[in-house]
């Protein structure tokens, strides 16, 4: 079974409030039926592999009454990702003065040629009266994209956050991480392996402080407790009460941060 593949399909089934398409998965190594709303996927139902004939159609069946005990719900979260793509694609380009989340708070982009004899490009938070900005001080022979120049002054800026976010909690847990990741994902904030390496996603250099400490301690109490089980959710509680306000904020707000430089 492990060698298994997960099939996947595309399918409509008609409900109360009209048709609705979703893509069916089905998982060799999934339990129950379960249901996510992707940004980019839409309606993702994930059921127990089955096999061919009555049992196939037995799971048609209960795909379809699952779905319609929770249309409201499925509707209300395709509205809202549908108002945020509308919103993501109405954004002006990042070169002509986009609004780019950092720290918590929208930071308004502008690029100017930096001055004469600058070799490399640099970035600079810079604070106005009305509004703060990014300055993208462009190099004259630099021909990387703004997202990418952007991109790897977040970065840089994510690793310090975290590394000192991580520092703190370790000492004050007796935790010594075997080191500590910046990478771009998509489908996690970070992660913790079974030999304390921390790995996390830059972008969340571009939530608030808070959340970021919130992953950052979510991982490390992973070294304690390896799963998520009830001791997991424990000891995250009486290392960060706030925990769960933090880790609804980065679901909801988690396709604009992932789109911030697209």
């Amino acid at each position: 079974m492990s060698g298994a593949k997960v099939l996947e399909t595309d399918e409509v089934v008609r409900l109360t409030g009209g048709p609705l398409r979703y893509v069916l998965r089905r998982s060799p190594v999934a339990r129950r039926l379960r249901v996510a709303i992707h940004p980019d996927r839409g309606v993702v139902v994930t059921v127990p592999a089955t096999t061919r004939g009555r049992a196939a159609a037995i799971t048609d069946t209960l795909v379809r009454d699952f779905l319609d005990e929770r249309e409201p719900w499925i509707r209300r979260h395709l509205a809202r990702h549908e108002a945020t793509a509308a919103k993501l694609d109405s954004r002006p380009p990042l070169d002509e003065g986009r609004l780019v989340p950092y720290l918590g708070a929208p930071h308004r982009v502008r690029v100017v040629a930096a001055p004469a004899g600058t070799r490399t490009s640099r970035v600079s938070r810079v604070g106005g009266d009305t509004e703060d900005e990014l300055l993208v001080e462009r190099a004259a022979r630099d021909a990387r994209p703004t997202a990418v120049i952007l991109d790897a002054w977040f970065r840089a800026r994510a690793r310090a956050a975290l590394e000192t976010a991580v520092a703190r909690h370790a000492a004050s847990m007796g935790l010594a991480p075997r080191s500590i990741t910046i990478r771009d994902t998509t489908s996690r904030w970070g992660s913790c392996s079974r030999q304390g390496a921390l790995s996390f996603c830059w972008r969340l250099i571009l939530a608030p402080p808070a959340a970021l400490e919130a992953v950052a301690v979510h991982e490390l109490c992973h070294m304690r407790v390896f799963g998520h089980g009830p001791r997991f959710w424990e000891l995250l509680e009486t290392r960060l009460p706030d925990y769960a306000v933090w880790r609804r904020w980065l679901k909801r707000q988690g396709p604009e941060l992932h789109a911030a430089l697209d």
